[in-house]
């Protein structure tokens, strides 16, 4: 962005770079509007912290997501079994190419596939 000497040039291009930025934002389905999606699910186990500073419990009912805000409730489900649980996002994943959703050890447990390690699902917002 080249600012200019002139004080109205500077707002003015300043107004456009935002009005630019929300519109393209505004184009984007925020999470509550996102459709249901279906992918592959495994699980982790780490020691430390997650990606929200929270300290990693695996016998939380917890979840990585690429996207989703921290704290936000996901509806899992197995579409295997039909088990289906609720987590909570606290970290960020998974980073392995073809999944969708890391879920913690106790969720895998809930969800019965924590023996194969992973799943096909579906995953939506839950509120």
């Amino acid at each position: 962005m080249t600012f200019v000497y002139q004080g109205a040039s500077v707002r003015c291009r300043t107004s456009l770079l935002i009005a630019a930025v929300l519109s393209i934002c505004s184009l984007a389905p925020t999470l509550a509007q996102a459709e249901p999606v279906t992918g592959k699910a495994s699980y982790y186990s780490h020691s430390g912290r997650t990606a929200s500073g929270a300290a990693f419990n695996r016998n939380a009912m917890t979840t990585a997501h690429r996207t989703a805000p921290f704290g936000t409730k996901l509806r899992v489900t197995n579409l295997a079994n039909k088990r289906t649980t609720i987590v909570t996002v606290t970290d960020r994943g998974p980073f392995i190419r073809g999944r969708i959703i890391d879920v913690s050890a106790r969720a895998a447990d809930v969800l019965g596939f924590r023996h194969a390690g992973v799943a096909r699902v579906l995953v939506e917002t839950a509120y």
